[in-house]
């Protein structure tokens, strides 16, 4: 079987859990093969091969990924502290420069300090640096130095699915 150019790179970016953006030359693979990955990658590990104009990425059926759930944990309370500030927080993820300053003076005056303290990836400034690395190993951010970076398209997914998340707690009445 010949599989597409630079297959082993693909599937091991993809296995680690990172986002393939379309500045990535595999995200130009992926999409050209977009039948045969989702394929591959149903058949070989049970997993969804999502693609979009933004991103590609894999979803586990396994409702035991912690990350995933820190997350969407993090974006969560950095949300709901931006709109607290009076600030368009789509807006501010989506186009500001981001540091570790100001997102620690997020976190550490949220209104959430329990579910942040209880939590090991985000509860202090050391914790939230190691996290912030590993936004950065998945693609979610872009780093520009050691200590600026952007948030990525791949942050919508989150958003997404947070937003869907509310809109059935309200329909459920919850």
């Amino acid at each position: 079987m010949e599989y597409p150019k630079g297959h082993k790179h693909v599937v091991k970016e993809l296995l680690d859990g990172k986002f393939v953006l379309p500045n990535d030359p595999l995200y130009q693979v992926i999409r050209e093969n977009d039948e045969f990955y989702t394929k591959f990658f149903k058949e070989s590990f049970d997993y969804e091969l999502r693609t979009s104009n933004e991103y590609c990425f894999l979803i586990s059926g396994e409702s035991n990924e912690m990350l995933s759930r820190d997350i969407c944990i993090f974006f969560g309370v950095l949300c709901y502290e931006l709109d607290r500030d009076g600030r368009n927080f789509m807006d501010e993820i989506q186009y500001s420069e981001w540091d570790h300053e100001r997102l620690d003076r997020y976190f550490e005056n949220s209104t959430y300090n329990e579910l942040i303290s209880s939590n090991k990836q985000l509860r202090d400034k050391d914790s939230r640096k190691t996290f912030v690395n590993s936004l950065s190993r998945r693609n979610i951010i872009d780093k520009q130095g050691e200590d600026k970076w952007y948030f990525t398209a791949a942050h919508k997914v989150f958003i997404d699915f947070a937003s869907e998340l509310a809109k059935n707690r309200i329909r459920e009445g919850v």
